[in-house]
């Protein structure tokens, strides 16, 4: 990846700097021709002048010059040098007719501009500029630039490599680290922090990422421990009941073996509803489902009936300023029946239940033993039973199933003890 992102802006680099050189190379270039034009004119006329004046011009290292006169020849005003050629249009300007003008010629291995001005009284004057020099300069320009842009994409890609490298190595860290976490099982290890763009984002993601699943395992393994700890009583107790049953093989009295019997049905119900809440808890089953616009009201009130026809109690309904929320209903209504199934559970049958939503807060009153201040955060654990109320049947899983789904809506749950007896327990939903 690091040779491929040096690539891409080494790339991007050569292009920028071709475009700037040509840019300026087309820019300049006419430029440079222009004054050559003009010292060019410039010579044409100072030497006319000078002739017309009687005068012998002064003689310049890169000008020819020389007078050709209407008949052909050539007389030349430089002694020494190779006389210019002559073509057609400039004997045309030498007859008096039109023509003349700036040409290139080239006399030996020497490259000339001429040009031709006619004379007063007939001939013309050519004059010739050596572009040796210029020509020098042009391409002693080409090289140094080829030269700097050769220098400009070395410094570049080295730049590039090494700025890529130090962009990259938070991700290389962060490969590495996953690489060992996939390698080893190990989520204790912590990502280093990587800064505040989006590789340290990233970073940050991975290690909540690496946090939430350390708690998912640990709470895994509590868990089972728990459930190990929890399904021991009543297996032991269905076992004794049915190795009781085989060992006696029909003697027993009939009311003992009713008893037995009994006690086999209450443990298998009981064994049903903990694997049954435990396959809950451990499969999260309601986060699948869809949120939607749900009313509080109308999924306490569903409840409500369901278990006003189970048990013949009186649960009444209070609701003030109720709000619409986005909610999985499902999931909802499973804590109502959970909240509304440990009031009825822990309080007197001749008392009644009182469900209260305030907003997007929901509570279920009862009047029954009430929750100690020291009990009112660990009745959410689960399998937390209080001391008080090891005796009522149950597996300490409904208010943990409570807080889960609770948590996942984003919400937060609450217990608190009634001032004149019984408990308040429910949840609050954010808006």
């Amino acid at each position: 990846m690091r040779t491929r992102l040096t690539l891409v802006a080494l790339a991007a680099t050569v292009v920028a700097i071709l475009i700037a050189v040509v840019t300026a190379y087309r820019s300049v270039s006419p430029l440079v021709i222009d004054q050559v034009d003009r010292a060019l004119e410039d010579r044409a006329a100072t030497v006319a002048a000078l002739l017309d004046a009687g005068a012998t011009p002064p003689v310049r290292a890169d000008m020819t010059e020389q007078l050709l006169s209407p008949d052909g020849s050539v007389r030349m005003l430089t002694p020494g040098r190779d006389p210019l050629p002559v073509n057609d249009s400039d004997r045309a300007v030498a007859r008096g007719g039109p023509g003349g003008g700036l040409t290139e010629v080239t006399v030996g291995t020497v490259t000339y501009g001429v040009l031709t001005h006619p004379r007063p009284g007939g001939g013309a004057l050519m004059v010739g500029q050596n572009y040796t020099e210029v020509l020098r300069v042009d391409s002693e320009f080409r090289w140094r630039t080829a030269a700097i842009t050769a220098v400009a994409v070395l410094v570049a890609a080295l730049i590039s490599w090494l700025a890529i490298g130090a962009v990259l190595r938070p991700l290389r860290r962060l490969h590495a680290a996953t690489q060992r976490i996939t390698s080893t099982r190990d989520l204790s290890t912590v990502l280093p922090d990587a800064g505040r763009d989006e590789i340290g984002d990233l970073t940050r993601d991975f290690n909540a990422m690496l946090a939430a699943l350390r708690l998912s395992r640990a709470q895994q393994h509590r868990l089972v421990q728990d459930a190990g700890h929890e399904l021991r009583t009543p297996l032991t107790s269905v076992r004794g009941s049915a190795e009781l049953l085989q060992r006696a093989q029909g003697r027993l009295e009939p009311s003992d073996e009713s008893q037995v019997l009994s006690t086999l049905v209450q443990e298998a119900k009981a064994l049903d509803a903990l694997v049954g809440e435990l396959v809950e808890l451990a499969t999260d089953q309601y986060t699948d489902e869809t949120p939607t616009d749900t009313a509080l009201p109308d999924l306490a009130e569903d409840s409500a009936q369901r278990f006003r026809r189970r048990t013949g109690r009186t649960i009444t309904l209070h609701s003030e300023d109720p709000t619409s929320l986005t909610a999985r209903p499902r999931a909802l209504s499973r804590c109502i029946d959970n909240l509304l199934d440990n009031a009825l559970k822990f309080s007197p049958s001749d008392t009644d239940v009182e469900i209260r939503i305030r907003a997007t807060e929901l509570a279920v009153l009862d009047r029954g033993p009430g929750i100690e201040s020291a009990d009112r955060h660990a009745v959410f654990d689960r399998f937390y039973r209080a001391d008080r109320t090891r005796a009522t049947p149950g597996s300490g899983l409904g208010l943990a199933i409570v807080h889960d789904i609770v948590t996942a809506h984003g919400g937060t749950v609450f217990a608190v003890a009634r001032p004149d007896g019984g408990a308040e327990v429910g949840f609050r939903l954010p808006r």
